[in-house]
């Protein structure tokens, strides 16, 4: 009986040995799935897998072209079963998070059926089981929701009858997305009507995608409240929730109230109250791995925020030790098992690596890196510890449009925390996921099952999956080439990315309109100044001298810069051109996302920063006419990311960058049409950039919370 079959103990045993020479004989042929397949989900599974069991009947359906039922008896199962069971099936595995898939023939009622078995040793390792069995058997790629990728039709699935496979504990304990800067999602899919930034529907997706790729937790947005919409939508997928660096214990301190102290040096009363109520705004069964800290409002360092700390490391680092320990303490009284986490950011790292911040032993400490993949350790990591790393990054010069980190060194900072022993904890921040899907699935298998041989090993993997057998080897080399196009500065090296072509243009282009002999303002009009950038970044213009010195010596270094990068970008973009031939059909909208369209980015952003920095030498020199000419071919370049841009809004991916705030190449082109008229005519008025530093972004992204502010009564 199918009963005694998947409850008796060590059943996987009693698969494998059969119980007469007839049951042997038929046991070596393979195992035949066909579209009256039945789903076996008990009533008692929890409802994060009843979820996954649900996607596995959708995946089915595209496949075999019927949607296969879902029964809770086993006994109403058909002639082929799919089992899932879960923890309240003795399975043999221990390790958390381990699963197995395993298959045969058993008797019943005087027939043989035909039974899949998918179980974990507890929920998590079940649903883990269900997208293995469904990426593994029936083709489903694990990011198919964002690479379109759909599995062939087949009238059959044939499995293996001695199939028994074990997957054992994933390489790292806690794995997941950290959703930020969440640009692009909102503007595409809001989710006003939901009360969310962006639409649960999109949530529930992203879920099941880090679920897909064996991920168990999730930072779900950037200024978020714990009661938000899609926290509870996280926990019903059975993901644990996280907090990232900026709000710990989950208090959304960009939502402080403006007229209240944000300083725990004289009012800590208040910090403590708002902790706590943070922490109270959390349903009362939601796993949650707690992040502990103190930063300022707004992801700055705290120090800038309270006169008491400044400007002394050691009294900074003895206040955050008090903090985390406050902290635990609210957390213990409501949660006396809580576990902890802290992401030393910035600041965190140097405090601790100088003995300043002295992080408790049942706190996981995690190094984070600078937003290009390096993590910021100093070969200190250790035992126990984890890693927060950016696969995409907003700072006014990395990502968020576009691949940028390469994989080579991703896999090796991985492989440098799995040697050392440091894989409590691994989060990526993908941003809005879309752009760095590749990264994404290397990141994710990394930590997973551990790092492959070579990330050459990966490219043609990836690309032989998403692309065909045909192009994946070409493909593969535009990848690598791609990584090595930009043009670079610090050491490490640091990579040009999407934003800072932007970033650069309009300061260049504002502060030359403005300084501008052609244009003098009034004596006693204040002077302009550029928006602040995250980070160090590569100089920044303040006193008008100074700005006329720092124009100067852009100009002058992005002319070098991206001059010598543009022949490295129009030979990747010739050589991506030529592969869309090897690309076939079905995949040809995703190749022109994925590659075209992130190349195109790239390569004519890179072109109008070099043009932009010429015409405005040109124009400084007195060559007005030459400097209109090279406007005018820079608003060229922008036609060409246009062009791209609408060949990867197919489908349902409309409007996708309808939500660019960050990166802002609309907010670019403007400025550079502004530019190329007021050569022509110097009275051209200017737009003033009020909303140009980013935070225009949020405005939309935190639009949903209203007037709500983090609650400190």
């Amino acid at each position: 009986m199918i009963d005694k079959f998947v409850r008796v103990p060590n059943y996987i045993a009693l698969i494998l040995v059969a119980s007469s020479c007839f049951l042997c004989a038929r046991a070596q042929k393979p195992l035949v799935i066909r579209p009256g397949v039945t789903l076996v989900v008990g009533a008692d599974e929890p409802g994060p897998v009843q979820k996954a069991a649900e996607d596995l009947a959708g995946d089915f359906e595209k496949v075999l072209g019927k949607k296969p039922a879902i029964v809770q008896r086993e006994q109403d199962a058909g002639a082929s079963a799919i089992v899932i069971g879960g923890v309240s099936r003795p399975s043999g595995l221990t390790a958390p998070e381990s699963f197995s898939i395993s298959a045969d023939r058993v008797k019943r009622g005087g027939n043989f059926h035909e039974v899949v078995l998918l179980t974990g040793a507890d929920m998590r390792g079940t649903i883990y089981a269900i997208y293995e069995f469904s990426q593994e058997f029936l083709g489903v790629d694990p990011l198919y929701y964002w690479t379109d990728q759909q599995p062939a039709h087949r009238d059959s699935i044939m499995i293996p009858a001695n199939l028994h496979k074990v997957f054992s504990a994933p390489v790292f304990r806690y794995r997941g997305f950290f959703i930020n800067d969440e640009d692009l999602l909102t503007g595409w899919a809001p989710g006003f009507r939901d009360h969310t930034g962006i639409s649960l529907a999109v949530w529930d997706k992203i879920y099941e995608t880090i679920l897909r790729l064996k991920g168990n937790m999730v930072a779900p947005g950037t200024w978020i409240f714990p009661d938000d919409a899609q926290v509870k939508l996280a926990s019903e997928r059975g993901l644990v929730i996280t907090q990232h660096h900026a709000i710990p214990l989950g208090l959304n301190v960009a939502r402080w109230p403006a007229d209240v102290p944000y300083n725990y040096s004289t009012h800590p009363e208040i910090l403590e109250r708002a902790w706590k109520n943070a922490v109270s705004e959390y349903g009362p069964n939601q796993e949650v791995l707690w992040t502990v800290g103190l930063r300022g409002l707004s992801d700055v360092t705290y120090a800038s925020m309270d006169p008491n700390v400044r400007g002394n490391n050691q009294a900074l680092g003895k206040l955050i030790t008090k903090a985390i320990a406050d902290q635990m303490s609210i957390v213990r009284r409501v949660h006396p098992d809580a576990k902890f986490v802290t992401s030393l950011w910035q600041e965190g790292a140097r405090l601790v690596q100088q003995g300043d911040l002295k992080i408790p032993p049942e706190v996981m400490t995690v190094w984070a890196d600078d937003g290009y993949g390096y993590l910021q350790d100093n070969g200190e990591v250790a035992a126990g510890q984890g890693a927060y790393d950016h696969i995409a990054m907003m700072n006014g010069r990395a990502n968020q449009l576009t691949e940028m980190v390469p994989v080579e060194r991703s896999f090796s900072e991985i492989a440098r925390y799995i040697k050392a022993g440091a894989t409590q904890y691994y989060l990526v921040n993908t941003s809005d996921i879309r752009p760095v899907t590749m990264s994404a699935r290397a990141v994710m298998d990394a930590v997973w099952k551990g790092v492959p041989d070579s990330a050459d090993t990966f490219y043609q993997q990836w690309a032989k999956e998403e692309f065909g057998e045909k192009a994946a080897s070409a493909i593969a080399e535009i990848y690598k080439e791609y990584f090595k196009a930009p043009a670079h500065f610090g050491n490490p090296v640091h990579e040009y990315g999407d934003q800072l072509y932007h970033t650069e243009a309009r300061r260049m282009l504002l502060t030359y309109m403005i300084d501008s002999p052609l244009y003098a303002l009034p004596s006693q009009a204040p002077k302009w100044e550029p928006p602040r950038i995250v980070g160090e970044g590569l100089g920044r213009p303040s006193a008008p001298v100074a700005r006329k010195e720092w124009l100067k010596t852009a100009v002058e270094r992005e002319i070098q810069q991206c001059g010598e990068a543009q022949p490295r970008w129009d030979d990747v973009w010739n050589k991506a051109v030529a592969a869309e031939a090897l690309v076939g059909p079905s995949r040809l909208p995703f190749y022109r996302e994925q590659v075209l369209a992130m190349i195109a980015i790239s390569r004519e952003s890179n072109r109008i920063l070099y043009l932009v920095s010429k015409a405005i030498q040109d124009a400084d020199n007195g060559r007005t006419e030459q400097a209109h000419s090279k406007a005018v071919e820079a608003l060229k370049a922008f036609d060409a990311i246009q062009k791209a841009e609408d060949d990867a809004e197919y489908g349902k991916w409309a409007n996708w960058y309808r939500g660019d705030w960050l990166t802002g190449i609309p907010r670019t082109r403007e400025l550079t049409q502004i530019f190329a008229n007021y050569l022509e005519d110097p009275m051209t008025p200017l737009a003033p950039p009020v909303l140009w530093d980013g935070w225009e972004a949020y405005y939309h992204i935190m639009q949903y919370e209203g007037e709500r502010s983090a609650d400190v009564q």
